[in-house]
């Protein structure tokens, strides 16, 4: 499974790709376009190299895409954060400001509008699956939402001198603690797989109920990211990167 896809601009505008960082492959095929290589995998190492490689080749920017875990309790699914930093293992990366401000007005022109928020990203390094961790974590730094790539995207970035930027959306909510069975099927390289999950179902039946609303929050998350990735694109906004 590739880590790595892209397209290339021909408007002259810029001669460099926008790098999307993401962590799964519904992500990554959702973040595909015009002037955008998405870099894609679950596992941080993974992830790593294949960004590397992808900065070698040369960009414009790096954007962190995809979705998140809510950490402020009134965000349900769907919500959309475009960071004004990220805080994680690496210490707090400042987003772009003009970048972030481009990328939220795409959002905010249609009806994403009353789905977005600007605020605190936070990063971690394993999966936090539990309301009470989810908790924690808020009050601790007051973050909106957390997921595992941004802070990798920001430090490539940082190191290379190129804008950062992110737009992520809540899949699961603050007050939801997460079944094993919904993390279970998942690869290092950010593909999923059925196998593990039914027998994870089969081993507790009793997680079934709550893996069904965690499909029916992903589907609310998906949503919002195809519709932003819509209204970023034709905004122009992923070349706010471009001096």
């Amino acid at each position: 499974m590739p880590f790595s896809t892209s397209l290339s601009a021909d408007d002259g505008r810029s001669p460099l790709p926008v790098i999307v960082v993401t962590g799964m492959a519904f992500e990554a095929r959702i973040a595909r376009g015009e002037g955008v290589e998405v870099v894609y995998a679950a596992r941080a190492d993974l992830l790593e190299r294949a960004l590397s490689a992808a900065v070698e080749r040369g960009c414009s920017g790096i954007v962190s895409f995809g979705t998140a875990g809510g950490l402020a309790p009134d965000l349900e699914p769907g919500s959309l954060i475009v960071a004004d930093a990220v805080e994680g293992p690496f210490g707090r990366l400042q987003t772009d400001r003009p970048w972030s401000d481009r990328l939220a007005a795409a959002l905010a022109a249609g009806p994403l509008s009353t789905r977005l928020r600007r605020g605190l990203v936070a990063a971690v390094t394993a999966p936090l699956v539990s309301a009470g961790d989810k908790d924690v974590l808020h009050r601790s730094n007051g973050a909106l939402a957390v997921d595992m790539e941004s802070h990798i995207a920001g430090a490539k970035a940082a190191a290379h001198g190129v804008p950062f930027a992110v737009c992520r959306a809540i899949i699961d909510p603050a007050w939801r603690t997460l079944p094993s069975a919904a993390t279970a099927g998942l690869r290092d390289d950010g593909s999923t797989t059925l196998g593990p999950i039914l027998r994870e179902l089969v081993r507790q039946p009793s997680q079934l109920g709550a893996l069904i609303q965690v499909a029916v929050d992903a589907r609310a998350a998906r949503l919002s990211l195809v519709q932003a990735r819509r209204a970023i694109g034709e905004a122009g906004a992923f070349r706010m990167a471009v001096a």
